[in-house]
């Protein structure tokens, strides 16, 4: 049974969590409200990602949230000076949020140096994706432009040669994992995952995730070393190494 006399949890998530942090949710003793942004907001430049979030951040009302739980990680330094207000701010050490459907940064790493060049898919980076597997890639580097719109800033010999050189994204990736989440009702895209990479003639693998992080997110037992709890008047730092994230009173003003 929820815990009705407590004060809520805000959890701010970028929307390729949205059904699996919901379902989770659904389950939790706590009462969870949910501000949900856009997966377009990792194009924008750095400081508008921060803003953007701080703005929903400085909303939360303190008489009705006890914590302001942020479903990000690092994400191209796009949350670092984020500012807890009246109420704690809380975040998992993550670069970035394949480590919230890994489960850990440990299992996450250990994934990651043994599978270079991966790309991954889950049920939220289908749905919430650009269709097209190479405009999602260059729009994640800030290189969505079209092919005319170079002509006109750079002129056609210039625009050849650029086109040219962000082809080679490709190079970059030898696999597309797609990651299974453990949530029930959650729809199958794996034969779609296999079709996007056997165009691309990548290797594929299925791979199991874990709702750890993301459960722990929900429930607001976050007292394990995955997270880092920023405290009213604290202002998100670096850190590190695995650290990732530190907390300290720089900035933290509005």
């Amino acid at each position: 049974m929820p815990e009705s006399n407590s004060k809520r949890i805000l959890i701010i998530a970028c929307e390729v969590f949205h059904r699996e942090i919901s379902a989770l949710a659904a389950r939790s003793p706590k009462v969870v409200d949910f501000v949900f942004l856009p997966k377009g907001l990792h194009d924008l430049e750095t400081a508008k990602m921060r803003a953007r979030i701080q703005e929903e951040i400085d909303k939360a009302d303190s008489e009705k949230y006890e914590f302001v739980v942020l479903a990000y990680g690092l994400c191209n330094n796009g949350t670092l000076g984020l500012a807890a207000r009246e109420a704690p701010l809380v975040i998992p050490r993550a670069h970035d949020c394949i480590t919230l459907f890994f489960g850990s940064r440990s299992k996450y790493r250990e994934y990651f140096d043994s599978n270079p060049g991966t790309y991954y898919y889950t049920t939220g980076w289908t749905e919430r994706g650009k269709t097209d597997l190479a405009d999602n890639i260059m729009s994640q580097l800030g290189l969505s432009s079209t092919y005319n719109e170079y002509v006109e800033k750079y002129g056609k010999d210039n625009a050849d040669y650029i086109m040219k050189v962000l082809g080679g994204w490709r190079e970059n990736y030898k696999k597309l994992t797609y990651i299974k989440m453990p949530v029930d009702g959650l729809p199958d895209y794996t034969e779609l995952s296999k079709a996007e990479a056997e165009t691309h003639k990548w290797q594929f693998e299925v791979v199991d995730g874990d709702t750890a992080i993301l459960n722990a997110l929900a429930t607001g037992d976050w007292e394990s070393d995955e997270f880092v709890v920023v405290r009213a008047g604290e202002t998100l730092s670096g850190a590190t190494g695995d650290e990732i994230f530190s907390a300290g009173l720089k900035d933290a003003k509005r």
